[in-house]
């Protein structure tokens, strides 16, 4: 039977690699409709009903573009929508959330020092903050508040900051900063799914009737195109923020989550600025610096980690229990724990690499999985095997897992 640890890890690597694939074309299409659309220009010769026009030149060709807030005369037979890429980037990004964080809910999602979930609470508690955070967002967007550009945008702002904190006193500090990007990406994709297609289907339909279409709800898309792009890079930022303990697993992590999303703001205000020939708000990129400043001082604050011997229950406590456990635990000691302690005893290491630690039997136990198939099946542990493990003890590894996982 072929192992299961590894058949795993490829499903999350397809998964993962599906993800990313799918959010360039996302983003990639939505910067640069949202780059087009800031540069048309109006001149004498655009068609009845065009709103602006733009000539590009790109891969050897040239393209000339025109632009209708409602629709022209005609629709042809072939029309391209853009809706693939953000369906496809949201749901293998939920299916990462329900292998990684779902699946290994012991493990990524629950934090015992911050709070007391069982798999089943954990799991509905992030559910029901994806969906509601829809709701909320899109109620805001329709309220009279909606109509008025940047009152809603703080109004926004201060919902992310409350979802930042809030996360981070539910889950682990890994989890809470990823489900503040996946809450972000959930609103992204809900505008283009429930609010964006809906009204150019509207569109569509009213002219292939013969009827004018209402201008609103072209205006409607381009507000919630305008919050994609805005949100687009503090999603980036979170969604790999689970590498960096720096990011994750300081005492205000929320707070630097937060300054993330205004960074994101300052960065594509400029860029829109010069797509809109507006000048060069140079301004943009000292106030990112600042942003960027603040938040490497905030993450100097002390890093949450697991307790000193964390609970050892269900899959963990078999591995600890296991024939072998009392070997990998004293190879572990002298070849890992250097490195992944509250203090790494490496030079030029202060914290432990992703914050793992592996100082004592309980957190070697709970480590089991990444153990096997970081220092057993591979040999990415130690880099560069800088504490010269044996075969023999990579061999015991490999013996210990399989001995409770089969």
């Amino acid at each position: 039977m072929y192992d299961y640890a590894v058949l795993w890890e490829w499903v999350m690597i397809a998964a993962r690699w599906t993800h990313v694939i799918t959010a360039i074309a996302w983003i990639g299409s939505s910067f640069y409709f949202i780059a087009l659309d800031l540069g048309l220009r109006k001149t004498p010769s655009l068609p009845p009903l065009a709103h602006g026009e733009e000539w590009q030149v790109h891969g050897g060709g040239f393209y000339h573009i025109n632009k209708y807030l409602v629709a022209p005369d005609f629709l042809p037979e072939h029309l391209t929508w853009f809706k693939w890429e953000s369906y496809a980037t949201w749901l293998s990004g939920f299916a990462m959330l329900v292998l990684l964080y779902y699946v290994g809910a012991e493990l990524f999602l629950i934090d015992p020092t911050v709070m007391e979930l069982s798999v089943w609470q954990a799991v509905a508690l992030s559910l029901a903050s994806l969906g509601g955070g829809w709701l909320v967002y899109d109620g805001l967007c329709r309220s009279p508040v909606g109509r008025h550009p940047t009152a809603l945008m703080l109004l926004l702002f201060g919902v992310l900051v409350a979802m930042a904190w809030g996360y981070t006193q539910i889950f682990s500090g890994r989890a809470a900063l990823l489900h503040l990007g996946a809450f972000t990406a959930t609103i992204m994709s809900g505008n283009v799914f429930l609010t964006i297609m809906p009204n150019q289907r509207i569109v569509v339909a009213d002219l292939k009737a013969g009827r004018r279409p209402d201008p609103k709800y072209g205006e409607i898309a381009k507000q919630r195109s305008t919050h994609n792009n805005y949100l687009t890079l503090p999603v980036i930022f979170l969604m790999l923020s689970n590498h960096y303990p720096l990011i994750f697993a300081t005492e205000f992590n929320w707070l630097i989550a937060s300054l993330v999303f205004l960074m994101g703001v300052t960065i594509r205000h400029w860029f829109n600025s010069r797509h809109a020939r507006r000048g060069n708000p140079h301004w943009t990129w000292a106030a990112t610096a600042v942003i960027f400043l603040v938040i490497a001082w905030l993450s100097t604050a002390p890093m949450r980690g697991l307790p000193e011997e964390a609970a050892l229950d269900g899959r963990a406590a078999r591995f600890a229990a296991a024939e072998g456990f009392a070997e990998v635990t004293d190879i572990v000691a002298g070849r890992c724990s250097m490195c992944h302690a509250a203090e790494p005893g490496w030079d030029g290491l202060h914290w432990p690499p992703k914050n793992v630690r592996l100082e004592t039997a309980a957190q070697v136990a709970h480590e089991a999985r990444r153990i096997y198939l970081q220092a057993g099946i591979t040999h990415a542990m130690p880099p560069g095997n800088l504490s010269y493990m044996e075969p023999e003890e990579r061999a015991a590894i490999v013996r210990w897992y399989r001995s409770v996982a089969g």
